[in-house]
């Protein structure tokens, strides 16, 4: 879903831009792990216990990784609230990074605001009426930001899956 010219919004995979989306079925390697998309990883980082971040990562789609994501039953790990936003900007920069298509189409977004519009989530997300954090538009725009800063890329996917600026 694209907006004004100085914003973009995204959120479901099937409309413009939703590759942005961390339900965007794209693998990544990170960990020394290959996770079959953003979602996964970044569910299954909030949990200590190696059988819960093993079942996330066996979810189906990223749907089912988000549902066990939220589920309460399991044990978050103690100080994930200071954790997350690290372990979305790592999720975010493997993807983008590992995936030349996704490069591109990140770097294609110029200087526009990136906007994840719902109201499902207004920490993630805008919170459907703009009141959100947008905390994944904002490490999208920092990790575009770094990708075009980055020395010795040209432009290039790195070389280096799952390696951090």
């Amino acid at each position: 879903m694209k907006s004004e010219s100085n914003e973009i919004k995204f959120y479901l995979v099937n409309e413009a831009f939703g590759e942005l989306s961390n339900f965007a079925r794209f693998r990544i390697f990170l960990d020394e792990r290959s996770w079959p998309t953003s979602e996964h990883y970044f569910q299954a980082m909030k949990f200590a216990s190696k059988d819960d971040q093993e079942d996330i990562w066996k979810s189906s789609t990223p749907k089912e990784a988000a549902e066990k994501g939220r589920d309460r039953k399991r044990k978050l790990k103690t100080n994930w609230d200071s954790l997350r936003d690290n372990v979305m900007r790592d999720a975010v920069w493997a993807k983008f990074t590992q995936h030349g298509s996704l490069k591109e189409l990140l770097l294609s977004t110029g200087d526009a605001k990136l906007i994840e519009h719902t109201r499902n989530d207004a920490y993630w997300g805008d919170g459907g009426d703009g009141m959100g954090k947008n905390r994944l538009g904002k490490i999208l725009m920092e990790v575009r930001k770094k990708l075009r800063e980055a020395p010795g890329t040209g432009g290039k996917t790195t070389e280096n899956p799952g390696k951090r600026p």
